[in-house]
């Protein structure tokens, strides 16, 4: 089973023990919102057929994505000057 080669593999490498394929798969998604892939990619990679349960589940704002909406805003400030 997929979750006991990981956890085996955790313990091997010394890491965080309650790591489980669904936290990389979050991980992984915030990844690609962080890299700028559109909601329709994210959602065919994950297998959604429904954008909402994207949204809620995977989608939640990441501290580089909170920082990348406070630059942009910066910037449109400034153009409107």
């Amino acid at each position: 089973m997929v979750q006991h080669r990981m956890a085996r593999l955790l313990a091997i490498a010394n890491l965080n023990l309650d790591l489980t394929p669904h936290s990389l798969r979050h991980t992984h998604t915030s990844f690609l919102a962080e890299a700028g892939v559109g909601l329709e990619q994210i959602m065919d990679r994950l297998g959604h057929s429904d954008d909402q349960i994207t949204k809620d589940v995977y989608l939640h704002i990441t501290k580089e994505l909170i920082k990348e909406a406070s630059q942009k805003f910066g910037q449109l400030m400034r153009s409107l000057q």
